[in-house]
Protein backbone atom coordinates (compact mmCIF):
# COMPACT_ATOMS: atom_id res chain seq x y z
CA UNK A 1 0.00 0.00 0.00
CA UNK A 2 1.18 3.40 -0.99
CA UNK A 3 2.29 6.23 1.86
CA UNK A 4 -0.69 8.81 1.68
CA UNK A 5 0.66 11.97 0.61
CA UNK A 6 2.27 14.55 2.94
CA UNK A 7 -0.04 17.88 2.16
CA UNK A 8 1.30 19.70 4.83
CA UNK A 9 2.56 23.50 3.51
CA UNK A 10 6.11 23.70 2.50
CA UNK A 11 7.12 26.61 4.05
CA UNK A 12 5.28 29.84 6.57
CA UNK A 13 4.16 32.02 3.40
CA UNK A 14 2.91 28.67 1.66
CA UNK A 15 0.51 28.33 4.79
CA UNK A 16 -0.63 31.60 4.42
CA UNK A 17 -2.24 31.27 1.09
CA UNK A 18 -4.00 28.26 1.83
CA UNK A 19 -5.68 29.97 5.13
CA UNK A 20 -6.90 32.29 2.53
CA UNK A 21 -10.82 31.82 2.22
CA UNK A 22 -12.31 30.04 -1.19
CA UNK A 23 -13.43 32.81 -3.09
CA UNK A 24 -10.18 34.73 -2.79
CA UNK A 25 -7.80 34.22 -6.00
CA UNK A 26 -4.17 34.26 -6.35
CA UNK A 27 -1.80 36.70 -8.53
CA UNK A 28 1.53 36.82 -9.54
CA UNK A 29 2.89 40.05 -8.97
CA UNK A 30 3.45 40.90 -12.54
CA UNK A 31 0.07 39.83 -12.91
CA UNK A 32 -0.87 43.18 -11.01
CA UNK A 33 1.44 45.64 -12.78
CA UNK A 34 4.78 45.67 -14.39
CA UNK A 35 7.84 44.82 -11.87
CA UNK A 36 11.01 47.83 -12.11
CA UNK A 37 14.35 47.88 -10.89
CA UNK A 38 16.30 50.85 -9.76
CA UNK A 39 20.02 51.99 -10.37
CA UNK A 40 22.45 54.34 -9.28
CA UNK A 41 24.28 57.18 -11.46
CA UNK A 42 27.83 58.04 -11.28
CA UNK A 43 28.74 60.07 -8.56
CA UNK A 44 31.75 60.92 -10.68
CA UNK A 45 29.24 63.08 -13.00
CA UNK A 46 28.00 66.09 -11.09
CA UNK A 47 25.46 66.69 -13.58
CA UNK A 48 23.29 63.46 -12.88
CA UNK A 49 22.61 64.49 -9.55
CA UNK A 50 21.04 67.49 -7.98
CA UNK A 51 18.01 67.27 -10.39
CA UNK A 52 14.66 67.07 -9.84
CA UNK A 53 13.47 63.74 -9.62
CA UNK A 54 13.31 62.39 -5.98
CA UNK A 55 15.68 59.05 -6.30
CA UNK A 56 15.06 56.51 -2.82
CA UNK A 57 17.28 54.32 -0.90
CA UNK A 58 16.38 52.03 1.52
CA UNK A 59 17.21 53.60 4.76
CA UNK A 60 14.26 56.20 3.65
CA UNK A 61 11.56 53.51 3.63
CA UNK A 62 12.74 51.40 6.67
CA UNK A 63 11.81 51.22 10.18
CA UNK A 64 8.77 53.46 11.11
CA UNK A 65 8.84 55.34 7.53
CA UNK A 66 5.42 56.36 6.93
CA UNK A 67 3.17 54.72 3.93
CA UNK A 68 3.28 57.59 1.87
CA UNK A 69 7.02 59.23 0.47
CA UNK A 70 6.73 62.45 -0.59
CA UNK A 71 10.51 63.20 -0.78
CA UNK A 72 14.14 61.74 -0.59
CA UNK A 73 17.49 63.00 0.75
CA UNK A 74 18.45 63.17 -2.86
CA UNK A 75 17.83 64.07 -6.19
CA UNK A 76 18.79 62.90 -10.03
CA UNK A 77 18.54 64.71 -13.23
CA UNK A 78 16.78 63.59 -16.36
CA UNK A 79 20.11 62.42 -17.59
CA UNK A 80 20.95 60.60 -14.11
CA UNK A 81 17.85 59.28 -14.89
CA UNK A 82 18.66 57.75 -18.25
CA UNK A 83 22.36 57.44 -17.52
CA UNK A 84 21.45 54.64 -15.12
CA UNK A 85 19.44 51.68 -14.37
CA UNK A 86 17.14 53.71 -12.59
CA UNK A 87 13.27 54.42 -13.71
CA UNK A 88 10.83 57.37 -13.30
CA UNK A 89 7.93 55.39 -11.25
CA UNK A 90 4.19 56.96 -11.46
CA UNK A 91 2.78 58.32 -8.76
CA UNK A 92 1.01 55.21 -6.38
CA UNK A 93 3.61 52.04 -7.22
CA UNK A 94 4.72 50.20 -4.56
CA UNK A 95 8.62 50.79 -3.89
CA UNK A 96 9.73 47.86 -1.77
CA UNK A 97 13.18 46.76 -0.54
CA UNK A 98 14.81 43.42 -2.36
CA UNK A 99 18.04 43.85 -1.34
CA UNK A 100 19.54 43.22 2.33
CA UNK A 101 16.66 44.81 4.30
CA UNK A 102 13.74 42.84 2.67
CA UNK A 103 10.26 43.66 2.79
CA UNK A 104 10.61 47.43 3.87
CA UNK A 105 8.08 49.48 1.35
CA UNK A 106 6.28 52.68 0.70
CA UNK A 107 4.11 54.74 -1.86
CA UNK A 108 5.83 57.26 -3.80
CA UNK A 109 3.30 60.20 -3.54
CA UNK A 110 5.49 62.05 -6.51
CA UNK A 111 7.12 60.26 -9.49
CA UNK A 112 10.56 59.33 -8.40
CA UNK A 113 13.24 56.51 -9.05
CA UNK A 114 14.79 54.30 -6.57
CA UNK A 115 18.06 52.89 -6.31
CA UNK A 116 18.95 49.69 -7.25
CA UNK A 117 17.78 48.46 -3.89
CA UNK A 118 14.45 48.39 -4.77
CA UNK A 119 12.02 46.10 -7.37
CA UNK A 120 8.93 48.12 -7.73
CA UNK A 121 5.47 47.34 -8.93
CA UNK A 122 3.75 49.50 -11.08
CA UNK A 123 0.23 48.89 -10.85
CA UNK A 124 -2.33 48.11 -13.55
CA UNK A 125 -4.93 49.23 -11.08
CA UNK A 126 -3.25 52.49 -8.81
CA UNK A 127 -6.22 52.59 -6.37
CA UNK A 128 -5.39 49.09 -5.18
CA UNK A 129 -1.35 50.22 -3.97
CA UNK A 130 -3.01 50.79 -0.63
CA UNK A 131 -4.02 47.53 0.01
CA UNK A 132 -0.97 45.62 -1.36
CA UNK A 133 1.20 48.04 1.05
CA UNK A 134 -0.44 46.47 3.99
CA UNK A 135 -0.26 43.07 2.65
CA UNK A 136 3.40 43.21 1.87
CA UNK A 137 3.70 42.88 6.01
CA UNK A 138 2.65 38.85 4.92
CA UNK A 139 4.97 38.60 2.06
CA UNK A 140 8.00 39.41 4.01
CA UNK A 141 8.93 35.84 4.97
CA UNK A 142 8.77 34.51 1.16
CA UNK A 143 11.23 37.58 0.02
CA UNK A 144 13.32 36.11 2.70
CA UNK A 145 12.90 32.59 1.44
CA UNK A 146 13.53 33.51 -2.00
CA UNK A 147 16.70 35.57 -1.67
CA UNK A 148 19.80 34.55 -1.74
CA UNK A 149 23.40 35.82 -2.23
CA UNK A 150 26.54 35.78 0.08
CA UNK A 151 27.54 39.63 0.58
CA UNK A 152 23.76 40.29 1.58
CA UNK A 153 20.84 38.98 0.37
CA UNK A 154 18.81 40.16 -2.63
CA UNK A 155 15.86 38.89 -4.58
CA UNK A 156 16.19 39.08 -8.05
CA UNK A 157 13.16 40.71 -10.21
CA UNK A 158 11.86 37.20 -11.59
CA UNK A 159 11.56 35.65 -8.33
CA UNK A 160 9.98 38.66 -6.96
CA UNK A 161 7.12 38.97 -9.66
CA UNK A 162 6.53 35.00 -9.25
CA UNK A 163 5.45 35.33 -6.24
CA UNK A 164 1.47 34.64 -5.78
CA UNK A 165 -0.65 37.06 -3.30
CA UNK A 166 -3.87 37.07 -2.70
CA UNK A 167 -6.42 38.48 -4.96
CA UNK A 168 -10.00 39.58 -3.16
CA UNK A 169 -12.62 41.22 -5.33
CA UNK A 170 -11.23 44.98 -5.64
CA UNK A 171 -14.14 46.42 -3.17
CA UNK A 172 -13.02 44.39 -0.33
CA UNK A 173 -9.27 45.60 -1.31
CA UNK A 174 -10.85 48.60 -1.36
CA UNK A 175 -12.27 48.34 1.94
CA UNK A 176 -9.41 45.89 4.00
CA UNK A 177 -6.86 49.04 2.89
CA UNK A 178 -9.41 51.78 3.95
CA UNK A 179 -9.81 50.32 7.31
CA UNK A 180 -6.04 49.28 8.13
CA UNK A 181 -5.28 53.69 6.66
CA UNK A 182 -7.82 54.91 9.15
CA UNK A 183 -6.11 52.69 12.25
CA UNK A 184 -2.67 53.78 10.68
CA UNK A 185 -3.99 57.95 10.71
CA UNK A 186 -5.31 57.42 14.41
CA UNK A 187 -1.80 55.61 15.06
CA UNK A 188 0.07 58.04 13.86
CA UNK A 189 -1.56 60.89 15.48
CA UNK A 190 -1.27 59.70 18.81
CA UNK A 191 2.30 58.78 18.46
CA UNK A 192 2.27 62.57 17.69
CA UNK A 193 1.06 63.08 20.86
CA UNK A 194 3.16 60.99 22.42
CA UNK A 195 6.17 63.26 20.86
CA UNK A 196 4.57 66.32 21.74
CA UNK A 197 4.02 65.87 25.67
CA UNK A 198 7.73 64.85 25.80
CA UNK A 199 8.79 68.33 24.86
CA UNK A 200 6.58 69.98 26.54
CA UNK A 201 7.47 67.86 29.79
CA UNK A 202 11.40 68.63 28.77
CA UNK A 203 10.55 72.61 28.48
CA UNK A 204 8.85 72.01 31.76
CA UNK A 205 11.63 70.49 33.70
CA UNK A 206 14.14 73.22 32.40
CA UNK A 207 11.59 76.19 33.59
CA UNK A 208 10.25 74.32 36.93
CA UNK A 209 13.72 73.27 38.21
CA UNK A 210 15.83 76.15 37.24
CA UNK A 211 13.01 78.81 37.81
CA UNK A 212 10.68 77.14 40.18
CA UNK A 213 7.38 78.70 41.22
CA UNK A 214 6.73 82.23 42.93
CA UNK A 215 4.12 82.52 45.90
CA UNK A 216 1.48 83.29 43.32
CA UNK A 217 2.34 79.53 41.18
CA UNK A 218 3.48 81.23 38.17
CA UNK A 219 6.80 80.71 37.23
CA UNK A 220 9.67 82.79 38.53
CA UNK A 221 11.11 85.41 35.43
CA UNK A 222 14.27 83.80 34.26
CA UNK A 223 17.50 84.60 34.98
CA UNK A 224 18.17 87.25 32.04
CA UNK A 225 15.33 89.43 32.92
CA UNK A 226 15.74 88.88 36.97
CA UNK A 227 19.10 88.38 37.80
CA UNK A 228 18.72 89.79 41.27
CA UNK A 229 16.15 86.98 42.09
CA UNK A 230 19.27 84.39 41.58
CA UNK A 231 21.91 82.98 43.17
CA UNK A 232 25.01 80.85 42.04
CA UNK A 233 25.03 76.92 43.05
CA UNK A 234 26.85 73.95 42.55
CA UNK A 235 24.21 72.78 40.19
CA UNK A 236 24.55 76.56 38.29
CA UNK A 237 21.80 79.55 38.49
CA UNK A 238 19.31 78.87 41.05
CA UNK A 239 16.53 80.90 42.58
CA UNK A 240 17.43 82.77 45.92
CA UNK A 241 15.28 81.49 48.45
CA UNK A 242 16.00 77.53 47.27
CA UNK A 243 18.81 75.67 49.24
CA UNK A 244 20.90 73.14 48.14
CA UNK A 245 21.35 70.21 49.91
CA UNK A 246 23.16 66.58 50.13
CA UNK A 247 21.48 63.47 49.85
CA UNK A 248 23.05 62.14 53.12
CA UNK A 249 21.83 65.73 54.68
CA UNK A 250 18.15 65.36 53.78
CA UNK A 251 17.75 61.22 54.19
CA UNK A 252 17.68 58.83 56.84
CA UNK A 253 19.43 56.26 55.29
CA UNK A 254 21.86 55.68 52.22
CA UNK A 255 22.35 52.36 50.95
CA UNK A 256 22.09 49.27 48.63
CA UNK A 257 20.71 46.17 48.08
CA UNK A 258 22.52 42.72 49.09
CA UNK A 259 24.19 39.75 46.85
CA UNK A 260 22.51 36.46 46.52
CA UNK A 261 18.86 37.40 45.82
CA UNK A 262 18.44 34.44 43.05
CA UNK A 263 18.43 31.89 45.63
CA UNK A 264 14.96 32.94 46.64
CA UNK A 265 13.34 33.94 43.07
CA UNK A 266 9.86 32.52 43.39
CA UNK A 267 6.63 32.93 40.49
CA UNK A 268 4.83 35.17 43.11
CA UNK A 269 5.58 36.71 46.47
CA UNK A 270 7.35 40.53 46.75
CA UNK A 271 8.42 42.57 43.89
CA UNK A 272 12.23 42.31 43.38
CA UNK A 273 13.33 45.40 41.67
CA UNK A 274 15.99 45.49 39.15
CA UNK A 275 17.46 48.40 37.26
CA UNK A 276 15.57 46.71 34.23
CA UNK A 277 12.65 48.34 36.19
CA UNK A 278 13.84 51.81 36.17
CA UNK A 279 13.55 53.82 32.96
CA UNK A 280 14.72 57.27 32.21
CA UNK A 281 12.16 58.55 30.66
CA UNK A 282 10.62 59.31 33.97
CA UNK A 283 10.37 58.31 38.13
CA UNK A 284 7.85 55.38 37.93
CA UNK A 285 8.82 52.02 37.36
CA UNK A 286 8.54 49.78 34.37
CA UNK A 287 6.38 46.09 35.67
CA UNK A 288 7.28 44.25 32.26
CA UNK A 289 9.66 42.57 33.11
CA UNK A 290 8.68 41.32 36.93
CA UNK A 291 10.25 39.03 39.37
CA UNK A 292 9.07 37.91 42.44
CA UNK A 293 11.01 36.61 45.49
CA UNK A 294 10.28 35.04 48.65
CA UNK A 295 13.12 37.25 50.95
CA UNK A 296 14.67 35.59 53.80
CA UNK A 297 13.28 37.14 57.12
CA UNK A 298 16.98 37.58 58.84
CA UNK A 299 17.79 41.01 59.49
CA UNK A 300 19.91 41.35 55.68
CA UNK A 301 17.18 40.12 53.73
CA UNK A 302 15.18 42.87 55.37
CA UNK A 303 17.57 45.16 55.42
CA UNK A 304 16.64 47.03 51.70
CA UNK A 305 12.26 46.46 51.94
CA UNK A 306 11.25 49.34 50.30
CA UNK A 307 8.81 52.25 51.82
CA UNK A 308 6.74 54.22 49.62
CA UNK A 309 9.02 57.43 48.88
CA UNK A 310 12.14 55.39 48.61
CA UNK A 311 14.16 57.29 46.37
CA UNK A 312 16.27 54.03 43.75
CA UNK A 313 19.14 54.81 42.00
CA UNK A 314 21.34 52.58 39.26
CA UNK A 315 24.84 52.43 40.39
CA UNK A 316 26.57 50.03 38.33
CA UNK A 317 26.18 49.69 34.15
CA UNK A 318 23.58 52.21 33.42
CA UNK A 319 24.14 54.60 36.32
CA UNK A 320 22.04 57.59 37.62
CA UNK A 321 18.43 56.16 36.32
CA UNK A 322 16.17 57.14 38.91
CA UNK A 323 12.59 55.68 40.14
CA UNK A 324 10.54 56.82 43.32
CA UNK A 325 8.39 54.24 45.11
CA UNK A 326 4.91 55.17 44.98
CA UNK A 327 1.85 54.49 47.65
CA UNK A 328 0.84 51.31 47.70
CA UNK A 329 3.33 49.05 45.74
CA UNK A 330 3.72 46.10 48.33
CA UNK A 331 6.40 44.22 49.83
CA UNK A 332 9.30 44.89 47.62
CA UNK A 333 13.43 44.84 47.60
CA UNK A 334 16.30 45.92 45.62
CA UNK A 335 19.01 44.17 44.52
CA UNK A 336 22.83 45.16 45.10
CA UNK A 337 22.94 47.28 41.49
CA UNK A 338 20.55 50.00 43.24
CA UNK A 339 21.31 52.38 45.82
CA UNK A 340 18.14 53.31 48.28
CA UNK A 341 18.18 57.07 49.16
CA UNK A 342 15.52 56.54 51.93
CA UNK A 343 14.66 60.80 52.79
CA UNK A 344 13.53 62.39 56.00
CA UNK A 345 9.64 63.02 54.23
CA UNK A 346 9.40 65.92 56.73
CA UNK A 347 12.28 67.99 55.10
CA UNK A 348 12.07 66.73 51.43
CA UNK A 349 9.52 65.99 48.74
CA UNK A 350 10.65 62.61 47.43
CA UNK A 351 8.85 62.88 44.23
CA UNK A 352 10.76 66.21 43.85
CA UNK A 353 14.26 64.90 44.64
CA UNK A 354 13.32 62.36 41.76
CA UNK A 355 12.35 64.66 39.33
CA UNK A 356 15.54 66.89 40.02
CA UNK A 357 17.83 63.71 40.11
CA UNK A 358 16.29 62.65 36.99
CA UNK A 359 16.45 65.83 34.86
CA UNK A 360 19.40 66.58 32.57
CA UNK A 361 21.21 69.11 34.51
CA UNK A 362 21.49 66.46 37.61
CA UNK A 363 22.29 63.56 34.94
CA UNK A 364 25.19 65.23 33.45
CA UNK A 365 26.18 65.86 37.03
CA UNK A 366 26.06 62.16 37.78
CA UNK A 367 27.26 61.29 34.69
CA UNK A 368 30.88 62.87 35.76
CA UNK A 369 31.63 60.58 39.09
CA UNK A 370 31.76 57.27 37.67
CA UNK A 371 34.35 55.70 40.14
CA UNK A 372 34.95 52.80 38.70
CA UNK A 373 37.32 53.30 35.79
CA UNK A 374 36.54 51.23 32.97
CA UNK A 375 33.45 49.58 34.62
CA UNK A 376 30.95 52.15 35.55
CA UNK A 377 29.83 52.30 38.91
CA UNK A 378 28.70 54.72 41.74
CA UNK A 379 29.56 54.12 45.49
CA UNK A 380 27.71 54.97 48.35
CA UNK A 381 30.06 57.68 49.26
CA UNK A 382 29.33 59.11 46.25
CA UNK A 383 25.51 58.84 46.28
CA UNK A 384 25.69 60.20 49.76
CA UNK A 385 27.28 63.01 48.60
CA UNK A 386 25.16 63.57 45.50
CA UNK A 387 23.37 67.51 45.28
CA UNK A 388 19.99 67.61 45.04
CA UNK A 389 17.97 71.68 44.69
CA UNK A 390 15.68 72.28 47.97
CA UNK A 391 13.45 74.68 47.39
CA UNK A 392 10.64 75.53 50.50
CA UNK A 393 8.40 72.58 50.85
CA UNK A 394 5.33 73.83 49.30
CA UNK A 395 7.09 75.24 46.18
CA UNK A 396 8.42 71.37 46.02
CA UNK A 397 4.81 69.70 46.33
CA UNK A 398 3.70 72.33 43.56
CA UNK A 399 6.76 71.33 41.47
CA UNK A 400 6.55 67.83 41.90
CA UNK A 401 2.76 67.81 41.13
CA UNK A 402 3.37 69.17 37.64
CA UNK A 403 5.55 66.86 36.50
CA UNK A 404 3.98 63.72 37.66
CA UNK A 405 0.85 65.22 35.79
CA UNK A 406 2.86 65.59 32.56
CA UNK A 407 4.05 62.11 33.06
CA UNK A 408 0.83 60.32 33.82
CA UNK A 409 -0.37 62.43 30.35
CA UNK A 410 2.64 60.40 28.56
CA UNK A 411 2.00 57.15 29.88
CA UNK A 412 -1.84 57.40 29.28
CA UNK A 413 -0.97 58.15 26.11
CA UNK A 414 1.95 55.29 25.67
CA UNK A 415 -0.89 53.50 26.83
CA UNK A 416 -2.97 54.04 24.17
CA UNK A 417 -0.50 54.32 21.50
CA UNK A 418 0.53 50.55 23.27
CA UNK A 419 -2.99 49.43 22.46
CA UNK A 420 -3.54 50.85 19.29
CA UNK A 421 -0.61 48.81 18.04
CA UNK A 422 -1.34 45.43 19.52
CA UNK A 423 -4.83 45.77 17.91
CA UNK A 424 -3.61 46.88 14.67
CA UNK A 425 -1.71 43.60 14.66
CA UNK A 426 -4.66 41.21 15.37
CA UNK A 427 -6.68 43.19 12.29
CA UNK A 428 -4.15 43.44 10.05
CA UNK A 429 -3.94 39.29 10.56
CA UNK A 430 -7.41 38.88 10.56
CA UNK A 431 -8.17 40.95 8.15
CA UNK A 432 -5.21 40.11 4.82
CA UNK A 433 -6.08 36.37 5.80
CA UNK A 434 -9.65 37.00 5.63
CA UNK A 435 -10.05 35.13 8.78
CA UNK A 436 -12.39 38.46 9.25
CA UNK A 437 -14.24 39.47 6.13
CA UNK A 438 -14.85 43.02 6.20
CA UNK A 439 -18.28 43.71 4.99
CA UNK A 440 -19.57 42.34 8.28
CA UNK A 441 -17.24 44.13 9.99
CA UNK A 442 -17.84 47.15 8.54
CA UNK A 443 -21.61 46.17 9.34
CA UNK A 444 -20.57 46.04 12.72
Amino acid sequence: MSEPANNAPRHQYEAFLRQLPADWGQQEITQLGAVVGGGTPSREVPSFWRGSIPWVTPGEVSGEACKLLHDTQDHISPSGLAGSGANLLPTGSLLVTTRATLGARAINAVPMATNQGFKSIVFKKPEEASYYYHLFEKVKPELVRRASGTTFLEISGAEFGSIKLPNPLPDEKLKIAQLLDTLDTVMHQTEAIVEKLKQVKQGLLHDLLTRGVDASGELRPNFEDAPALYQESPLGWLPKDWDVATLESVSSTVTSGSRGWASFYADSGALFVRIGNLTREHINFRYESTIYVRPPRNADGQRTRLEAGDILISITADLGIVGVVPEGMGEAYINQHIALVRPSLNAINPRFVGHYLASPVAQTYISKLNDAGAKAGLNLPTIRGLITAKPQRGEQDLIAARLDEIDKRIQNATTESAKLRKFKAGLVDDLLTGRVRVTPLLAQ
